[in-house]
This record gives structure tokens, C-alpha cells and sequence, in this order.
């Protein structure tokens, strides 16, 4: 009887201990087909960056003082950015790992999705960060890998560029893409990814005393393959007005949209426009608004067609659509998102969102009289991380900071059709010799107001060497004193009249509480407590 007891005790217990798990996934039976690999990857889309207000952390947008604009932050214990980018490629690396030598295609493009999005993650650190740990396999707890140095700056760019080149090769064309399946990374995706990255790089080297050729010809090239691809267009749906509805729901799923943050009401549903007016306010700055040229193709420093500043709207008067796309018209009739079944006119009047520079945001303000309003995941809109537009403008900057000069036919390639959109003037050498014009410039101008408030300036000002500059200055608003700023209020006040330069402009933050330290604030300072767990391996950025 012992002896049988004994053996039914050890016949229970094997039993047992070759129970699955019946409330996790297990290595064991997942990981076998094509389906696992994708439910594993699903996953990964949710480190898409999502509709944000990161412009204000430099010198075309405002709401508040905040830390990084205003160059006062600290290094912090914990950053969510490089807890969550680590996290992400801790799961793409489970992915690549468990494909590692499987023939099927199915399979391989989930795996190559994984490599994409770990050159995402990855890529989300550098740009910040500059060279990070580079891990590419998962860890257990004992693992000595844990305590990696940190890469350099080369060896992190060419790690996030080499992982895009593999993922290339096993990801689907844009067309090829199953309509249950619109919104998952294609080859474009990779390629453009690819083509940002190594512009950032190549001009970060070039402004910096080093050389970037490498760098610019990889952007130039995987632009180039984008473009002769014909994969891609812009959005053109809404004749004069596109630009305008293309960050609203009309623009989604375009031909423009190369990698976008999805949406869809009540799955995954975003409130963005009734916080870029209602609650947060994401509001443009003079800065921005002096960039906008003139119909005629000049900025306003040069054209006759500028009327100065006078009324409320002159200074929109005959200047690039652009500007009256992504800025209100003051007097303009416009749904409201307080009282979205009233439109309002003069609508910046308001005093509830008007107390920093005056102007009010019109990009990503929707056409749903209920979607503008504080109600739930009422809108379906998605965030376009990177469009077509932005490979066309790769192209010619990156052709033009590696030759110095862009020929005709190259601006015909590229910047011209992003501007014959708005029906701006196409833009020739020999346009830019008689009037004066420097390319450079012109380049520069075209990206900030093309990519106006999607959150390109940061990234640009930091690569192009030029933040110590531009983020010293006042942030600025509308013109009030010699205007008829000045007799409406709130601009009327004691307050605001106070708060003026020289010339009459609004100070929404002055140059004496803005600091930019060209020895420290190019990078972030990483977080402190991931420096105490390296044992020692994983050295702060200069200065911090």
C-alpha cells in the first residue's frame, strides 16, 4: 500500500510540473506560426509617439514657461522615455530572437517588424541621449550584459540604421499591404526611418566639425528609393484646403501617411484638439508666424505684399496658406470647443486661452461639431509621425548639406511639389539670386512651416547647431501697442501693455528666464538611478 501511494504521489506530481501555464503565453506552444509572431508583435506599435505639444519646448510654440524651454531642468532619477524605449526593445528582441533561422515568410515579416521598431525605440533614445547601451538579445537577472557600457554615438546610429537595412528586406511595400492590415510598417516605413536618421546624424557631424558624408548619402539615397518607388503622394483630396484637412480625419490613411500613430474612436481614441485649444493650449509664437512668406514667395522683410500689423489680421493678409491653416484668423467664424454648437467669432478674444502670445492654433482643430469637445475617445484622427512630405524635404536638404548647392530638377523633385500644393511660388536659383535669398535659409523656412507644431524643431535646432541662438530669445506674440490689439481686451490691460518690447510686440516669456548652455543642453542628461545600477559602466552626458 506504501508503495502504491508512493507511486501515485510521483505519477501527480510529474503530472503537474507538465502543466502549461493557463494564464500567461508559454515559450513552450507560443512562437510556432505566423499568427503568434504577430500577436507578439501588436504590441509594439503602442511606442508610437502619439499626438503631443513638443514644440513647446522650443521658440515656435508656447502655453506655459516650461523646463526644457527654459533650460532650467535637472537630471531626474527615472525618465519614462528610456524605461519605455528599453522595455519595447527588451519585447523586439524576444521577437527577433525566437525567428532567429525560420524560413517562413509570414514569420520573417513580423520579425522584421521587430527590427524596426527596436531601431524605433532605439532611435528615440539617440536623438536625445546621443550613444546608449545597445542591447540586442534578451536578459535573464545574472546576466552580465546588463552592465553593458554605453555605445558611442557611431556605433548607436549605425546599429539603428543597420537593423532598418535588415528589416527592409523582409517588410511589404505600402501597395502590397492587405486592407485589414493598412497602418503596419512597410518597407517605406524602414526606409524613411532610415532616411531621418541618417539626415539627423549627418548634419549633427557636419555642424560639429566632422564629417557626415556617410550619413547624407544613406538619407539621400533611402529618400530616393521612397520617392522612385511611387509608393507615396501627397495629399491632394482637398484641392487648395489639403493642407489643412490633412491633419484631420480626411487625412488619414492617405497616400502622404508613411508611418502613423492610429486611431479609432472608442478602441483607441484621442482628445488632441480640445487640448490644443481648451485645456493645454499649444499656441504659435511670433517666431513662427514671421517665417510664413508672402504670396509672392519672399518673407516679409523683402515683399510689398506684406501689411504689417495694424488690425487684427493684416498680418495674414496675402501671405503663404499655410499660415491661415494652421493659425486662426482673428474675426474668423469658428467651431468652438467650450460651446461646439455656437461658432465664434474673433475667436482669440477668449480670455481664457489667450493669455501668452496672442495667436491660436488652427492645425488639427476638427470639422465634427462634437469632436473639438472634452467627451470621451471621441476622436479617430491619427498622429502622422512621418508623411511624404518630410522624405521630399530629406532629400533636398540632405543633397544640399552634402554639395552646398541644389540644382533646379532637384528642387523640382522635391520642395517645389510640397509647395505647389499651397500654390506657392516654385522656388528656382535663379529666384533665390535675384531677390537676395540664401538656400540654406529658404531649406529651412520650408521644413519649420511645413512641419509647423509636429514637433521637427526641436531635433532641427539642436542638429543644425543653432539652439544656443534661437533659444535665448524673448518668446514673442501679435503686435499690441500701435495696433487694434490695443484697444480690445484683454490686450488693453495695464498688464499686457506692460508686457512689450520696443516695438510694441507681446513678451510671452523674456530672454532673461530662457537658457540654452551649448555645453550641456544639446543632449539630456540620462537618468540617474540607471547610471547607479550600471555599477559604474554607464557614464552622464558632458556637464550634467
Amino acid at each position: 500500500m506504501a508503495l502504491t501511494m508512493v507511486l501515485i504521489f510521483n505519477s501527480g506530481c510529474k503530472k503537474q510540473l507538465d502543466l502549461k501555464p493557463k494564464d500567461t503565453l508559454s515559450d513552450v506552444i507560443f512562437y510556432k506560426t505566423a499568427a503568434d509572431f504577430k500577436l507578439a508583435a501588436n504590441g509594439l506599435y503602442n511606442s508610437l509617439q502619439g499626438l503631443n505639444f513638443s514644440d513647446t519646448e522650443t521658440d515656435i510654440a508656447f502655453n506655459t514657461a516650461n523646463a526644457i524651454s527654459s533650460g532650467d531642468y535637472l537630471p531626474s532619477e527615472t525618465v519614462s522615455t528610456w524605461t519605455d524605449a528599453y522595455y519595447y526593445i527588451r519585447n523586439a528582441n524576444k521577437i527577433i530572437s525566437k525567428g532567429e533561422g525560420l524560413t517562413d515568410s509570414g514569420i520573417k515579416n513580423y520579425v522584421a517588424e521587430a527590427r524596426f521598431f527596436r531601431a524605433y525605440n532605439y532611435w528615440l533614445l539617440f536623438r536625445l541621449f546621443g550613444g546608449v547601451p545597445l542591447i540586442s538579445k534578451v536578459l535573464d537577472v545574472d546576466d552580465p550584459d546588463l552592465y553593458a557600457a554605453r555605445s558611442t554615438r557611431k556605433e548607436t546610429a549605425d546599429f539603428i540604421l543597420n537593423d532598418l537595412a535588415d528589416a527592409i528586406a523582409d517588410l511589404p511595400l505600402n501597395s502590397k499591404v492587405a486592407g485589414t492590415d493598412v497602418g503596419r510598417i512597410t518597407s517605406g516605413a524602414a526606409s524613411a526611418l532610415m532616411a531621418r536618421v541618417a539626415l539627423f546624424e549627418g548634419t549633427w557631424q557636419k555642424y560639429r566639425n566632422g564629417d557626415g558624408t556617410d550619413y547624407l548619402n544613406t538619407a539621400i539615397n533611402a529618400a530616393n528609393t521612397i520617392i522612385s518607388s511611387r509608393e507615396y503622394d501627397l495629399f491632394t483630396a482637398k484641392g487648395a484646403q489639403s493642407y489643412r484637412y490633412l491633419f484631420i480625419e480626411e487625412g488619414d490613411d492617405s497616400r502622404e501617411s508613411v508611418l502613423d500613430r492610429r486611431h479609432e474612436v472608442n478602441i483607441s481614441g484621442q482628445q488632441y484638439p480640445y487640448s490644443v485649444v481648451g485645456t493645454v493650449c499649444y499656441l504659435p509664437t511670433r517666431k513662427l508666424a514671421d517665417m510664413y512668406l508672402c504670396k509672392d514667395g519672399l518673407p516679409i522683410t523683402k515683399s510689398p505684399q506684406f501689411n504689417g500689423y495694424n488690425t487684427v489680421s493684416s498680418e495674414y493678409d496675402n501671405r503663404d496658406p499655410r499660415m491661415t491653416m494652421t493659425m486662426v484668423i482673428p474675426g474668423t467664424s469658428i467651431v468652438e470647443v467650450f460651446n461646439p454648437l455656437v461658432p465664434v467669432v474673433n475667436w482669440p478674444n477668449s480670455p481664457q486661452r489667450n493669455g501668452n502670445t496672442g495667436y491660436i492654433t488652427y492645425k488639427y482643430l476638427s470639422e465634427n461639431v462634437f469632436g473639438n469637445t472634452n467627451n470621451g475617445d471621441n476622436f479617430g484622427y491619427d498622429n502622422h509621425i512621418i508623411r511624404y512630405a518630410e522624405v521630399l524635404m530629406i532629400y533636398a536638404e540632405a543633397m544640399f548639406e552634402k554639395n552646398g548647392s541644389l540644382s533646379d530638377d532637384d528642387l523640382n523633385k522635391s520642395i517645389n511639389l510640397i509647395r505647389a500644393r499651397v500654390n506657392m511660388p516654385l522656388l528656382s536659383n535663379v529666384f533665390l539670386t535675384t531677390n537676395g535669398l540664401d538656400l540654406k535659409t529658404e531649406l529651412r523656412r520650408e521644413r519649420n512651416v511645413e512641419f509647423a507644431l509636429e514637433g521637427f524643431r526641436y531635433d532641427d535646432i539642436r542638429r543644425w547647431k543653432t539652439a544656443e541662438t534661437e533659444m535665448t530669445q524673448d518668446i514673442k506674440g501679435i503686435k499690441i501697442k500701435g495696433t487694434a490689439w490695443q484697444t480690445i481686451a484683454p490686450y488693453s490691460g495695464a498688464g499686457y501693455q506692460a508686457r512689450t518690447d520696443a516695438n510694441g510686440f507681446l513678451i510671452a516669456q523674456p530672454a532673461s528666464a530662457r537658457s540654452f548652455n551649448p555645453e550641456k543642453h544639446y543632449l539630456r542628461p540620462l537618468p540617474t538611478k540607471e547610471i547607479a545600477l550600471y555599477k559604474g559602466k554607464l557614464t552622464q552626458n558632458p556637464n550634467w
